[in-house]
């Protein structure tokens, strides 16, 4: 049977085109989906096409396994603290429910390109301001609403007036969204935009129910393949199978998304047959246990995440480029890594992971060099600098904090850490008063620079250059040659001014039984689809 949702299955060749989409101007491209028609239209950097119609339906094709009545539970750190990713930052919410209970109107395959979604097809202007979408007939919401154009602009609206995260922002470019038809939805942009319609693949893309929008933090309803069942605060959330789902049904009936604050509980876990997936490893050190290929598959690819040491930009002294350059030059980013994830991962200089289109290399723009740290030390009179880490309750930052103390005392920075739950990052750090020093995050979210450093004090980083916020704005509503002309320009400013310390890229580390099947290779968005996964 052929799968019209877009399936986790992954093969060599979508590897390959991973990889080669991650040379130097390699643009935000459109793409029919594999299965389905293919277009003789010429891609622009918008992600839709020029003038002309993307369209086609997503999913492999071939033989396949029937759905099953069984549950599949799977392993994981970040419990949400609601269901209401509209008001909550981080990863832990969207990737639950983005994609496998909110749908999108486009979505983003394993090699980066833009395939349909709830949209089957959509044409852009050749000014790259007009959207016109045709949306797919015989969606409903899983309370047996239909999907049409209404509840798209409703969507849109939504995120432009009543979402508080500051994702929501890519939404501002949208001057209107129309609903021309039921199946037809038009959205025109105040001015072109390169990323907006890769971010309608994000969760600002999700498509809601008008009358369930009150209840977001408690309840969840979409049009996905899955409807959410049960959370049992501080064990597991419960998915089950959508039976009214407008395409091919899930193949497992049950997917159970289970919690531990313990890596090791949850190692143990999956040794013990309680799960059968960890979704992302916590102790690389720990991967020889599973070497057994007959019981145990190991997944080793990349993801979006950039694991880095935030310094609030905006409080003396690490408003002082000398101070954060010194701290750069103190770290043997290359000694964190082995240290602290057993040297899986890349080590990177700047907001950037090596499958971005404006990928430079810049991880050796402070080379290790304690001397260089304490003389730009002296100059920036800081000679006796004592800092507060903040550390969020994750493994990555639990490994790297103790290597990362130890490097900067040789330099003469005296670092205190303190551990903060994720409630009170989410209030103190990522709210204002930006009140923090430093602080190590995995920004997980893609193509995500404009957000993080936009170049305006409105963020928690605090960073303010008008150069990059220029760059920014001229390069998203540029064509594609200067727009990643633009953003590997913002990357070098970003390195050169040291805006944070960026450690390393965050490698895509999953085991599951043997027996258990399509499981991504590369892990791109904030989502994780469990559409495709099942058991044989």
């Amino acid at each position: 049977m052929i799968r019209i949702r877009a399936r986790l299955l992954v093969s060599a060749a979508a590897v390959a085109l991973v990889v080669s989409a991650c040379t130097a101007g390699a643009g935000l491209q459109p793409s029919s989906s594999s299965g389905g028609q293919s277009t003789e239209s010429t891609p622009s950097a918008t992600g839709g096409s020029t003038g002309t119609e993307t369209s086609g339906t997503s999913g492999p094709s071939g033989s396949e396994p029937a759905p099953s009545d069984g549950t599949l539970t799977l392993g994981l750190v970040l419990e949400p603290v609601s269901l209401d990713f509209t008001t909550q930052s981080g990863a832990a919410i969207p990737q639950v429910l983005l994609d496998n209970v909110y749908e999108t109107l486009v979505n983003q395959a394993q090699d980066g390109t833009i395939v349909p979604g709830l949209a089957e097809k959509w044409t852009v202007s050749p000014d790259g301001k007009t959207y016109d979408f045709t949306l797919r007939s015989g969606v409903t919401f899983s309370d047996g609403q239909p999907f049409t154009a209404d509840d798209a602009v409703f969507s849109i609206n939504y995120v432009k007036t009543k979402w508080t995260v500051n994702v929501a922002g890519a939404m501002k470019v949208v001057a209107s969204a129309t609903a021309v038809s039921p199946t037809e939805l038009k959205v025109v942009l105040s001015h072109p935009d390169n990323l907006w319609l890769f971010k309608m693949t994000t969760r600002i893309g999700a498509m809601m129910s008008p009358k369930h929008v009150n209840a977001l933090a408690t309840e969840a309803v979409g049009t996905g393949p899955y409807v959410f069942s049960n959370w049992i605060h501080g064990d597991s959330i419960t998915l089950t199978r959508n039976p009214h789902y407008w395409g091919s049904p899930a193949l497992e009936k049950t997917i159970v998304f289970k919690y531990f604050k313990d890596p090791t509980a949850m190692n143990n876990a999956l040794l013990t047959g309680q799960i059968q997936v960890i979704t992302t490893v916590q102790i690389p050190q720990a991967l020889k246990q599973f070497d057994d290929k007959s019981k145990y598959t190991i997944v080793d690819g990349t993801t979006n995440g950039k694991v880095m040491m935030t310094m609030n930009d905006g409080r003396a002294p690490l408003n002082d480029v000398r101070v954060r350059q010194a701290i750069n030059y103190a770290l043997d980013k290359e000694a964190i890594l082995k240290g602290a994830w057993a040297g899986y991962g890349t080590v990177i200089g700047s907001h950037e992971v090596p499958t971005d289109p404006w990928y430079v290399d810049l991880a050796n723009r402070y080379p290790h060099d304690v001397a260089k740290a304490k003389q730009l030390l002296a100059e920036a009179g800081q000679t006796h600098l004592t800092l507060t880490l903040a550390l969020p309750p994750v493994p990555y930052a639990a490994a790297a904090a103790p290597i990362i103390v130890s490097q900067l005392a040789e330099a003469g920075i005296t670092v205190k850490t303190t551990d903060v739950t994720f409630d009170n990052r989410l209030a103190k750090i990522f709210a204002k008063p930006y009140d923090y020093d430093l602080t190590i995050i995995n920004h997980v979210e893609q193509y995500d620079v404009t957000t993080v450093f936009d170049g305006t004090p409105d963020y928690y980083t605090q960073y303010t250059n008008p150069e990059v916020a220029r760059l920014e704005a001229e390069g998203l509503a540029g064509d594609n040659e200067p727009f990643i002309k633009d953003f590997q320009q913002v990357m070098r400013i970003l390195a050169d001014d040291a805006a944070a310390a960026w450690l390393w890229a965050f490698p895509n580390l999953m085991v599951a039984d043997a027996n258990v099947h399509g499981l991504p290779q590369n892990a791109i968005g904030e989502s994780l689809n469990v559409f495709g996964l099942y058991t044989s």
